[in-house]
């Protein structure tokens, strides 16, 4: 039986340990993560959480609605069996009704099918798998990321594993952010968060390039699962960019990380050039869903 449960009643402990075991587990649906990334966060939940729907929400002019937060990529039903996974649908038609609108995105393993009202699209993620010899993994390459791993290598960089959360944020504030006025004071403060309860929990890891002079050039920040690490945000200068820093992050890493049978995933992206780059590290395409549910009274559509 599909139950809706409210954020105080939850079990957070039996929550976190369906995520943990789940054949489809995310780190984004951990109950500390979710805490870190959305004010307000009910749930379904499949028995004794066999399976487990997080319903992130907010209201806006006394009307309440279910999205995607910030520094999520992908959330939906998430469980222990595969079977269960097959149920999407019946956990889509739980949703309340009470929220009026719906955009979450899915993961991947959980497809829906057809249901009416529903409105999916799908969105592209690239993903590496470390399963290979670094040898191997490298001959995949683009010709232009190798070319700017040899540029970065013969410039000198050097990486270096324990900066601070804080440091990363400036460099990309101060550069892409610019041009991205969708990202306010609160998301970055709320990413800040993210990334020390990540160090805390001994699940994340901060890598930064530096130059000439200990000048920090490029950054990235690694969530791990168990049996995924996720690129969760990255940093880049002027200088970093000229210089390759970049590529030579992220080979470092799969340097690092060959032969692990771990998932690389790139989170996206439906940007064409960022899509480029990260084809150029030779990933796949796992696509998954955002679903779109809209209830919301006919004027209020006609605005939205």
């Amino acid at each position: 039986m599909i139950k809706y449960i409210k954020y105080e009643n939850l079990d957070t402990e039996k929550w976190d340990q369906c995520i943990k075991g789940a054949v489809n587990s995310l780190p984004y649906a951990f109950s500390w993560y979710l805490d870190v990334v959305c004010s307000h966060w009910d749930a379904l939940v499949l028995n004794d959480y066999e399976a487990v729907f997080p319903l992130p929400f907010k209201q806006k002019l006394g009307i309440s609605y279910l999205y995607t937060p910030f520094w999520v990529q992908q959330l939906g039903l998430f469980s222990r069996t595969c079977e269960a996974l097959e149920s999407s649908n019946d956990f889509i038609n739980a949703i309340p009704k009470h929220f009026r609108y719906v955009d979450l995105n899915m993961n991947n393993p959980a497809p829906i099918g057809e249901i009416k009202g529903v409105h999916l699209k799908e969105n592209v993620n690239y993903i590496l798998d470390l399963s290979k010899d670094y040898e191997s993994l490298y001959s995949g390459y683009s010709t232009n990321n190798k070319r700017n791993i040899k540029k970065a290598l013969k410039q000198g960089l050097t990486l270096f594993k324990n900066d601070s959360p804080k440091e990363l944020i400036r460099m990309f504030r101060s550069n892409r952010g610019k041009d991205l006025g969708h990202l306010k004071d609160e998301q970055y403060q709320s990413l800040e968060l993210l990334m020390h309860a990540a160090l805390h929990r001994h699940c994340g890891q901060l890598w930064m390039a530096y130059g000439e002079g200990n000048r920090a050039l490029s950054g990235m920040f690694l969530l791990f699962a168990a049996k995924r690490v996720i690129l969760l945000f990255t940093g880049n200068t002027i200088e970093g960019k000229e210089k390759g820093a970049m590529s030579f992050l992220i080979n470092s890493f799969i340097k690092e990380a060959a032969n692990t049978g771990l998932a690389f995933d790139f989170e996206g992206s439906n940007d064409a050039d960022l899509a480029r780059f990260y084809k150029g590290f030779g990933t796949e395409n796992h696509s998954y869903q955002n679903l779109e549910i809209n209830r919301l009274p006919l004027i209020l559509r006609m605005l939205k």
